[in-house]
């Protein structure tokens, strides 16, 4: 198994993704793109369900949530009802290279750390502007070099801290992503990494309650799977964070209207 699948495999056992920016970046999204109660909304690679569930709870809005990994889903189906909240979102498997919905369907298409993963990232956007509605919006938050090209280490740092292959771009580069899905009024955020905000951010998405959850999910896993005890193993061998991080990577909020 691969470093990326078993990142993904693990995560979706625990039930925890993770955002850059934490909730801050989520609601300068949700303002961004115009998000309000009754609008209709796709978050494109949801995870856990965390967001989906944020919005319908906090927003009144309308959510689906696609997830290409089917325990992702599973576990965002848990907390939907959990929540009492299976009447407001819905969950599916699907592919952000190829989503399953017609065409001008969203008010809103919304992506968080999830665009940054696929090799053919604008087919992703493409997608996401095909399936918005004229005047709505989509908007991405993701992993951002601040300055290019990066160092060999520095790459290094971002795949073992994210677990996977994750594939920044420049501000240029999400921001070209958007203008070639023919969308307009582009607005682009940038923000430096603070590490210590970033897990607060964590906390502040999860609550205390479902952290326990997934602190108690990490552990049995932990303790049961070889495997997983290798994955912790590797990425804490290469997590040294390198001196200059805050120079180069970054993330950035990143918002086009159709």
């Amino acid at each position: 198994m691969t470093n990326e699948q078993n990142f993904f495999n693990f995560a979706a056992h625990v039930g925890l993704t993770k955002h850059l920016g934490g909730l801050k970046a989520t609601a300068e999204l949700i303002d961004l793109c115009h998000i309000e109660a009754h609008k209709y909304v796709l978050d494109v690679g949801c995870g856990a369900g965390a967001t989906p569930c944020f919005l319908a709870e906090r927003y009144g809005c309308i959510v689906v949530g696609v997830d290409i990994h089917p325990g992702m889903v599973e576990k965002s189906i848990e907390r939907a009802r959990r929540l009492g909240l299976a009447d407001r979102v819905e969950f599916r498997v699907a592919d952000a290279q190829s989503l399953p919905f017609e065409d001008g369907l969203f008010d809103a298409v919304i992506s968080e750390s999830v665009t940054a993963f696929p090799e053919d990232k604008q087919k992703s956007v493409d997608e996401y502007a095909r399936l918005t509605k004229p005047g709505g919006y989509v908007g991405l938050n993701e992993s951002t070099w601040l300055k290019y090209p990066p160092s060999v280490e520095m790459i290094a740092w971002a795949t073992q801290n994210v677990g996977a292959q994750v594939r920044p771009l420049t501000s240029d580069g999400w921001a070209g992503l958007l203008e070639s899905a023919g969308l307009q009024d582009i607005v682009v955020r940038i923000y430096e990494i603070d590490l210590q905000n970033e897990a607060k951010g964590i906390l502040g998405r999860y609550g205390w309650q479902e952290m326990l959850r997934v602190m108690g999910r990490t552990l049995s896993l932990y303790a049961r799977d070889p495997n997983y005890r290798r994955f912790v193993k590797g990425v804490s061998q290469g997590g040294i964070t390198p001196k200059n991080l805050d120079e180069y990577f970054g993330y950035g909020v990143y918002v086009g209207r159709k």
